[in-house]
């Protein structure tokens, strides 16, 4: 596979391929195929749990995480940052051959705890575990105030559950504001999460019965990603950008051309794309038409929270329907992982 897709997408553009939610071999076959960086969830550990190839993995780590740790929570956080610990160390040829440029493996706490003094708890404790494991911070209240101390500490930092173009803005702000004065400040990503926005968008097109046209509702998450960069490359900003949570192919392939990193899983989506091998084509700055972002904006509400500047305050991120729906998905894996670890007792 010496001209496999995301090779010609790497050697053609400067659009970078990341992988998700990996098991060990999956991160290995990931990396070969030119994978410059990883983003695990806090339900990577539910999902181990239940991976045929990774499960006596699993209990093996966390039987003698239970022996000295008799908090179900507490030994949860102990095993997601061993196991993810674990794919920081595949993920170190890469750091080490790009000189930490690349090869960063980017970990989050506990979904139920996002307050600020909880999320630098979390990032200290993870940071322990490897010099490429990064801080995956939700940007939300906690998590702005927590991501201005971390960038002080040089954490390397994921700002995550970005839905609005507003938070994004919100977040360059802070480290360009913070960085002013620093040496060398340690990078940070910040994540366009654009699948669950769509599957948010979808989701209200169906409960509220909007009369939209389907190619519209298609183009949704992509419209904000395409403002989005535009507005990060027009201002200078420093920041760079992660497409994630990933519904379909288009998540990648419609984002190729730019100067982003794509994360995306590798059961589902980046197999089918070496599978399939489709030509490698520049689509990030094909306009989106008038009449889209017009029916979006004038039907969907949420689309245009996330679409205009302004358009929704950092009090409302925490409760922004999309961000509920990508968090929620985190509660309910995490809360079924502590579950399973009490049953063991």
């Amino acid at each position: 596979m010496e001209n496999a897709y995301f090779k010609r997408v790497k050697a053609q553009t400067p659009t970078k391929f990341w992988i998700n939610n990996v098991t060990r071999k999956e991160a290995q076959l990931a990396i070969d195929q030119g994978a410059c960086g990883c983003t695990q969830n806090p339900a990577y550990t539910w999902k181990m749990m239940n991976s045929e190839e990774e499960k006596g993995y699993v209990l093996e780590k966390l039987r003698k995480i239970m022996a000295q740790e008799k908090d179900d929570n507490r030994a949860l956080i102990r095993l997601q940052r061993e196991l993810i610990g674990e794919i920081g160390r595949v993920f170190r040829q890469v750091y080490d051959a790009t000189r930490g440029q690349f090869g960063y493996v980017s970990i989050q706490g506990d979904p139920f705890r996002e307050d600020r003094e909880s999320i630098l708890e979390f990032a200290r404790f993870h940071r322990e575990a490897g010099e490429n494991l990064m801080c995956k911070i939700p940007v939300v209240p906690g998590g702005l105030a927590a991501i201005e101390e971390l960038i002080r500490m040089y954490a390397p930092i994921n700002a995550t559950e970005c839905m609005a173009i507003q938070q994004v803005v919100d977040v360059c702000e802070l480290y360009e504001k913070t960085t002013k004065n620093m040496v060398n400040p340690a990078p940070m990503y910040f994540s366009l999460i654009t699948g669950i926005f769509d599957e948010h968008l979808q989701n209200a097109v169906r409960r509220d019965s909007v009369d939209i046209s389907g190619d519209a509702v298609w183009q949704g998450g992509l419209a904000v990603a395409k403002k989005v960069y535009e507005i990060v490359r027009q201002r200078g900003y420093r920041c760079q950008f992660i497409g994630g949570g990933a519904r379909g192919l288009h998540h990648f392939t419609e984002m190729v051309g730019g100067d982003v990193s794509i994360t995306i899983n590798w059961g589902g989506t980046a197999d089918k794309l070496l599978e399939q091998d489709p030509p490698v084509v520049s689509r990030l700055f094909n306009p989106v038409p008038f009449e889209v972002l017009d029916e979006l904006t004038a039907k969907l509400p949420d689309f245009r929270r996330a679409y205009f500047l302004n358009a929704i305050g950092a009090d409302e991120y925490e409760d922004y329907g999309p961000v509920v729906l990508f968090r929620s998905a985190f509660e309910g894996a995490w809360a079924k992982a502590r579950d399973w670890i009490a049953s063991l007792r």
